[in-house]
């Protein structure tokens, strides 16, 4: 911990130095000019002076608390999986269940500006997997990786985030009480110091420890540029599976995984195609039985569809007035059947 704590001394480099003097306290004890031979003066001073006291210190202190720990490279919990990869951190802090490091994971991420489609998507696929042992791996960003979170957390299997910040740090701040419950029943996982903010270079990197902990990676929506792209990119180099969910072709978030599926990422629109790619048994489906829907309504449903339409296109498809159906679509709304977009748009979402 006091050597992950020196500034400037980065993962390789503490790898490297792990290797020539074979333990941590052997590198702190370890002369300047020997240490100068692998890392830069002024690093190799601040090893020899014994790292930031302070910092140590806070670190010390957090860990009292039960529910918090860290994990190295030397410790047998240590993921599996991520010290397979090219860049593991030489240290986790992990609050919540650490035995969640070593259950089999996928890493499901998307774009923060999620649809209701791809929330619902993101959410059903989580708990889908969660019940059939699978933990749910994402980064606690808003839209699509809250919406994991959500549904592995549901399931059987939880939950756990890989965030960019410190452990004492929530961000966003508008996911602190999905943070509360996955420090309780899932785990949160960061290899940031304590108090390391919402830096934006910090989020590419945590991307490859979501990609390195996970058998696979579904994507299900994502830009032509999201950041869920590189987590894509990072689990195909990592060896894993990628998977991704197919969209509308008229759909801006629909870009990112089709181009996917062309660079060959499986497509997938079951929770069971994930399960058979990875050889691991589905749990039996719960029977949800759908509600009772008047004629009037189950003719606006099919005339709706699963494409973003507005409300003059729908009176005009359905013959109906516009009284008429917007009653309809505010009862299916509270069913739980469609949602309200922004511009006065409606989508099927089940």
């Amino acid at each position: 911990m006091r050597l992950t704590l020196i500034p400037g001394l980065g993962n390789a480099a503490l790898r490297k130095l792990l290797r020539e003097f074979g333990a941590p306290e052997r590198v702190l004890a370890a002369r300047r000019a020997a240490l100068q031979r692998l890392v830069a003066a002024d690093i190799a001073a601040q090893i020899a002076a014994g790292g930031n006291a302070d910092d140590t210190q806070r670190a010390l202190e957090w860990l009292a608390d039960g529910a918090n720990a860290i994990v190295t490279l030397a410790d047998a919990d240590y993921p599996q999986l991520l010290l397979q990869t090219a860049d593991p951190p030489p240290l986790l802090y992990v609050k919540g269940r650490r035995e969640l490091l070593n259950r089999p994971a996928l890493a499901v991420v998307g774009s923060r500006n999620a649809t209701p489609q791809g929330l619902a998507n993101a959410e059903a696929f989580a708990h889908a997997l969660s019940d059939a042992g699978i933990t749910i791996v994402s980064g606690l960003a808003l839209g699509i990786d809250a919406a994991a979170h959500r549904g592995g957390l549901a399931g059987k299997a939880s939950s756990l985030a890989v965030v960019g910040t410190g452990l004492d740090v929530v961000y966003p701040a508008r996911n602190r009480a999905l943070a509360h419950q996955l420090a309780t029943n899932g785990a949160l996982v960061s290899e940031f110091a304590l108090s390391t903010p919402a830096l934006g270079a910090n989020f590419p990197r945590r991307n490859r420890v979501i990609s390195g902990l996970s058998r696979g990676c579904l994507v299900v929506e994502a830009a032509l540029r999201s950041g869920s792209l590189i987590t894509a990119r990072l689990a195909n180099e990592q060896g894993r599976e990628v998977f991704a969910l197919p969209g509308s072709i008229h759909s801006p978030l629909a870009k990112g995984c089709h181009a996917l599926i062309k660079q060959g990422a499986k497509l997938v629109d079951s929770a069971g195609d994930i399960l058979e790619e990875l050889n691991l048994a589905a749990a039996p489906s719960a029977v949800h039985e759908a509600p009772e829907l008047d004629p009037g309504v189950t003719r606006l449903l099919a005339q709706l569809g699963f494409e973003p339409t507005d409300l003059d296109t729908l009176c005009a498809r359905c013959d109906m007035s516009t009284d008429v159906v917007s009653a309809l679509l505010l009862k299916l709304e509270l069913q739980g059947l469609i949602a309200a977009l922004p511009g006065g748009q409606y989508q099927r979402v089940r």
